[in-house]
């Protein structure tokens, strides 16, 4: 400490009393912006949630000391809706605890590359005209942040209206990441007008107007979405089995059939009620139901298909066996024995009546660490060391969206986290998928705001769609959203049981369903002006100097 000491800039007493200030405006709006989240019912905070943080930002003038401020906002920020990722119950797999841990730390500093372009921008344009860029540059963030092997965007920010049921209704024209750009503007105007009376005692009507329409229009908008909407003619009824099964029990052994006798007797209760498509969880069974030693509870739920007459859409872990392992794809592991290759995926099965056909997903989307380890293609000693538990940290990534075909309707089915990527799931929407399904089993988490946050993320990708969304999850939240983002109906969380209801099956193709990175694209564009500009404007004047 006596070494830091040493370094350490005296302060004066009213150096102390800013910086502490400051630190705790920027915890401040960090922990407004965590409370917006849900499953805490205040969206309106994040509109101003930026408010205290610009403040700050807009005193300081170096690299570091904006960053190491935006760090403090964006810290309270993480640990209020992040909190949940250790899992934290008392089964909790040691690995999962250290990297939920880390991730509350590792996570606020990805955000800086929102802030370092502000920052740069400075060097360009005024602080006040790097302000108004400020939105475009995190939403770069954010879209890229979805790209990388270490991609988590739980928490992009348009995610913080889920309960905002009209605002969001303009998701359907600019998606989550044009609800971002209206957050953060209607923060940035109120900032302005407020620094205005702050300075000149009179509000600027320019700034506040701006704020008001940027809220007041989407409003509008929403209202007569919402209005105009009429329950489609087709509807499908649909059963969500929820087994309830405790995740760490799962997958350390047990009866396979004993497993399988529950969720037909789920089933059966759905199909009494008259569901069509029956819609099991995220890995339904601990095994491998195609690999080869599983063909008599293959055959029996081919059987209960055909007897019941109903289609069968279940998640499930799928395995493919190379025996010429020179010719085995990229990511294929060898069997210990050295034999065979094989590439294992976390899968959705589809299981249609009188066909012995059973289609496949392969999910695309894979949870950092939890599902596959951060860049194991090009260093494979990293899947040896980072394991944890239960054994699935280690899955190949799907690379096809293909939808579950029923003959008479399409489904979009996505596995878990797949949810959170909203132009993924229009790539589902454009091969034809009449609703989406998500397959889930979130009980991991135990009862945190991670399920319930997960759960809201549905209705965003409903809204934008245009979309009925429909969730089976092991332990809760089961649920049916329509494509307007209302919850139809939904289960308890950890309870046992089988919601049935009808799927209304809308046939509108939104704007956002075609052009998903209208927006993205553009704030990727404007940042990589911002640096292309600032790394030849000493060429600039150069030339200008010249002349």
């Amino acid at each position: 400490m006596k070494f830091f000491r040493k370094y350490r800039i005296p302060q004066t007493p009213e150096q102390r009393k800013e910086r502490n200030k400051q630190l705790l405006l920027a915890s401040l709006g960090g922990v407004l912006l965590g409370l917006s989240f849900p499953p805490i019912p205040l969206p309106f905070l994040a509109f101003f949630a930026f408010i205290p943080f610009f403040s700050v930002i807009e005193q300081r003038n170096s690299l570091v000391s904006i960053n190491r401020i935006s760090y403090v906002f964006l810290f309270f920020f993480c640990l209020i809706t992040l909190y949940w990722v250790g899992s934290w119950t008392k089964e909790a797999d040691p690995f999962l605890m250290i990297s939920g841990g880390l991730l509350l730390f590792a996570n606020p500093g990805f955000y800086l590359i929102a802030t370092s372009l502000y920052f740069l921008s400075t060097k360009i344009f005024s602080k006040k005209i790097s302000l108004l860029f400020f939105p475009l540059y995190w939403v770069f963030f954010e879209y890229i942040y979805s790209l990388t092997d270490l991609k988590f965007p739980w928490l992009t920010l348009g995610n913080s209206q889920a309960y905002f049921n009209q605002f969001i209704q303009v998701a359907d024209v600019v998606g989550v990441y044009g609800l971002t750009l209206l957050i953060l503007y209607i923060n940035i105007f109120l900032y302005f007008s407020l620094q205005e009376l702050k300075n000149t005692k009179k509000i600027n009507q320019r700034y506040l107007f701006a704020a008001l329409l940027l809220f007041f229009l989407p409003m509008i908008y929403g209202g007569y979405k919402t209005a105009a909407y009429d329950i489609p003619q087709k509807q499908i009824k649909v059963g969500l089995v929820q087994p309830n099964i405790n995740p760490w029990e799962k997958w350390s052994g047990g009866s396979i059939n004993d497993q399988l006798n529950n969720l037909f007797e789920l089933s059966n209760k759905a199909v009494q009620k008259g569901a069509r498509v029956i819609i099991w969880p995220e890995t339904a069974l601990p095994c491998y139901l195609l690999g080869g030693n599983y063909t008599y509870e293959l055959e029996r739920i081919h059987q209960f298909v055909n007897e019941k007459k109903i289609s069968l859409i279940t998640g499930m872990p799928d395995i493919n066996f190379f025996f010429d392992i020179k010719n085995a794809p990229k990511g294929a592991k060898l069997l210990r024995s050295g034999e065979a290759a094989y590439t294992s995926y976390n899968s959705i099965l589809t299981f249609l009546p009188n066909s012995q056909t059973v289609q496949k997903y392969q999910k695309n989307q894979l949870v950092p660490f939890g599902e596959k380890v951060p860049f194991v293609e090009d260093l494979p000693f990293l899947g040896d060391f980072i394991k944890w538990g239960v054994g699935i940290s280690s899955w190949n990534v799907g690379t096809a969206q293909n939808v579950s075909d029923l003959n008479y309707t399409k489904v979009g089915a996505v596995v878990c986290i797949e949810s959170i990527y909203p132009e993924y799931i229009t790539k589902l929407v454009n091969n034809g998928s009449d609703f989406l399904a998500v397959v889930t089993n979130d009980s991991w988490y135990g009862y945190s705001s991670g399920p319930f946050q997960h759960k809201e993320i549905s209705v965003l990708r409903a809204v934008e769609n245009r979309k009925a969304v429909v969730r089976a999850a092991n332990g809760g939240i089961s649920c049916i959203i329509d494509p307007i983002g209302r919850t139809l109906a939904e289960t308890q969380f950890f309870t046992r049981d089988v919601l049935v209801g009808y799927v209304p099956v809308y046939a509108e193709k939104t704007f956002y369903s075609k052009f998903p990175l209208v927006i993205p694209l553009i704030a990727v564009a404007v940042s990589l002006f911002t640096i292309l500009f600032l790394l030849l404007k000493p060429i600039f004047k150069l030339i200008k100097k010249k002349s």
